[in-house]
């Protein structure tokens, strides 16, 4: 079944049949003046939401309301870091000095930042939460509390590829990548499951891949 319109649709359950870019979310969104931030979990249930008569508005920052000055925290002016840092203060990121402090904490080296550490800090930049520290951080990574999940649905298409180059059968074609982008297109608009198969090769007998 072909994918609708947004605008065809008239039940959340319908669009939850099909996939959708997490572009195409914040453009749905914007479009219908909700919401538009976040993952593609946080993007649905907006979405769903406004099916179930419930408008998300978009929230204002909270960023101008705390200032981000360096005297509010003794250990930011003096350079260390502790699990009460906030990590907008901090200005943190993934490299080695923030690695560090994590390795210092759990007393694993090399440390690995998770998914769902990733998708946090990207919330709270996002939402200006001055409150959230490297301890509540750390907590994310022990799992002892939920601020953000990393949208794992973004790895379709690379799992997608990677199957699709892994099938014998499409050692033939010269760029493989083009041939796998027409065969997702089919699939994402569809109701079918979001993977790779043989039998997607001749389901499209009707376009000549090879001269792609």
């Amino acid at each position: 079944m072909k994918r609708p319109d947004f605008k065809d649709i008239k039940s959340f359950e319908e669009f939850s049949k099909y996939y959708w870019y997490r572009e195409e979310l914040i453009k749905i969104c914007r479009g219908l003046r909700l919401k538009p931030n976040g993952g593609k979990i946080e993007l649905n249930k907006v979405i769903e939401a406004y099916f179930n008569g419930e408008t998300i508005r978009p929230e204002k920052s909270t960023v101008s309301r705390h200032p981000i000055t360096k005297s509010r925290h003794p250990e930011f002016i003096s350079g260390s870091l502790t699990a009460e840092t906030s990590l907008l203060e901090c200005n943190f990121t993934f490299g080695p000095r923030f690695r560090e402090f994590f390795e210092n904490q759990t007393g694993i080296k090399p440390f690995k930042f998770n998914v769902d550490m990733v998708a946090t800090v990207k919330k709270v930049k996002e939402t200006g939460d001055i409150n959230f520290t490297l301890g509540d951080l750390l907590d994310i990574y022990y799992g002892k509390k939920t601020y953000a999940k990393y949208d794992k649905s973004a790895l379709q298409w690379n799992k997608f590829v990677k199957d699709f180059c892994a099938d014998p059968a499409t050692a033939k074609f010269p760029n493989k990548l083009k041939v796998a982008a027409v065969l997702w297109k089919d699939v994402r608009e569809s109701t079918r499951e979001k993977v790779y198969t043989h039998e997607l090769l001749s389901s499209l007998r009707g376009v000549n891949l090879c001269t792609l």
